[in-house]
């Protein structure tokens, strides 16, 4: 599988982040299968966070085994100091490691709450005190929704963030305002040397009727649509993308991420094209 370059992180980071979201509702049997083929496709770089149940409880027992092979990001969903400092300390524990290579600010969603991770006290002061003491190399920030790449440019404005997670795929580059926050941040992501992780890359529409899979958006399940939205992604410049939270359409994204196969500008126009004919995941600015 192809690796890129995580940005400043030095890190060399497959195309595909697994994403430990997968884990959500999952016996230690069906997350140690999912591990194994984890592994052999070779992905040496894996995102979890404590707000996604029981990912970092089946995840615990394999980073024994496999902590020098992958780079662990984790988050934290805290905005005060204290709190933050509080949730990163029972990460470790739980996931039984000394220390992550990237820890990030989970789901900041707009300018009021990158506020107040950054006011005085809040929780960028644990993480930045987190990092003097060895306990994470790194410091990123994620985000959901439509203010997501708006947010992060300010937010890069104000603290030299290593990297950032925000969604993207052809359909969200059907709006205009979209297309033209998230290009301007790639941009300012290549200027600063700041690695770019993306979410929501097979996430065709919100659902309607009964919901068939465990994530909380409708995604692509067929092969050929799934190689089309990561080929999409990956032909932006970009460091990799986080894999479903559904394992059963993981290994049709791992088999797309190493089937990866560059798109020009017309292939490119052309899906973007395309996704005119679904509705948007999330209301897009305007």
């Amino acid at each position: 599988m192809e690796k890129r370059r995580l940005g400043r992180t030095e890190h060399m980071s497959t195309v595909a982040i697994f994403g430990a979201v997968a884990f959500w509702d999952i016996s230690q049997e069906g997350a140690d299968a999912v591990m194994e083929d984890v592994m052999v496709a070779g992905v040496n770089h894996i995102d979890v966070a404590p707000g996604y149940r029981l990912a970092e409880t089946r995840l615990g027992p394999w980073m024994p085994k496999i902590r020098e092979k992958v780079f662990l990001g984790c988050k934290t969903g805290e905005r005060g100091k204290d709190g933050a400092a509080a949730e990163m300390q029972r990460s470790l524990n739980t996931l039984q490691v000394d220390s992550f290579d990237l820890y990030q600010f989970h789901a900041v969603t707009n300018i009021d709450e990158l506020d107040m991770i950054t006011a005085p006290g809040g929780a960028l002061e644990a993480v930045i005190e987190a990092r003097g003491e060895g306990l994470t190399r790194f410091i990123g920030i994620t985000g959901h929704g439509q203010y997501a790449p708006a947010t992060f440019i300010e937010a890069l404005d104000r603290f030299d963030f290593d990297t950032v997670m925000f969604p993207l795929n052809y359909i969200f580059y059907t709006d205009a305002t979209y297309r033209r926050d998230t290009e301007r941040l790639l941009g300012i992501c290549q200027e600063r040397d700041v690695g770019v992780m993306i979410i929501k890359t097979a996430a065709r529409g919100t659902w309607e009727g009964e919901q068939t899979y465990n994530t909380w958006y409708r995604p692509f399940d067929e092969m050929e649509s799934i190689q089309a939205a990561v080929n999409f992604v990956l032909s932006q410049d970009v460091t990799g993308l986080c894999t479903t939270g559904e394992v059963q359409i993981l290994p049709k994204v791992l088999e797309a991420c190493q089937k990866f196969t560059p798109l020009n500008a017309d292939e490119q126009a052309a899906l973007i094209q395309s996704g005119t004919e679904f509705e948007p995941l999330f209301a897009l600015p305007t």
